[in-house]
């Protein structure tokens, strides 16, 4: 049991409730270039390996492959990345278009604009000690849990 008194605020508890604001300012502001943030996260995922099957890139999203091929088919509606097969029995290619770059070019700059607004008031070094502290608890596996 914690020794520390009630009314501290929990580290942990206002970094969630941080992500989720800063998820949700990220989401309104890429809704108004007609994205969505798994429209976003696969874009990004498109764009540094193109020869992901969609199951690697449901995997790498933490959805279901069906899922993702629907992801993928809305990007083509979007005119953001189009299939290239290589021919029968290949797996199609997945290409952001100039469209694509395009989109995904203007959601990092929100994403970096994102990160402006949320260090602004930051002391110096803070951005550095944020993203240290961040990057330790991605690393820190979890607990294993038998199913």
């Amino acid at each position: 049991m914690s020794n520390a008194p009630e009314s501290a605020p929990s580290t942990v508890m206002l970094v969630i409730a941080t992500g989720r604001r800063l998820q949700e300012r990220l989401e309104a502001r890429l809704v108004d270039m007609g994205l969505s943030l798994r429209l976003f996260g696969a874009l990004g995922h498109i764009s540094r390996d193109a020869d992901l099957s969609y199951s690697d890139l449901a995997r790498r999203a933490g959805v279901t492959s069906q899922s993702m091929r629907a992801t993928v088919l809305m990007l083509e509606e979007l005119g953001a990345v189009e299939r290239n097969l290589r021919g029968q029995g290949h797996r199609a290619r997945l290409e952001l278009t100039e469209r694509g770059r395009a989109l995904l070019d203007r959601a990092r700059g929100v994403v970096a604009e994102l990160d402006e607004e949320f260090l602004a008031d930051a002391p110096a070094g803070g951005k550095q000690a944020v993203d240290e502290a961040c990057h330790r608890a991605l690393e820190t596996p979890l607990p294993f849990r038998p199913a």
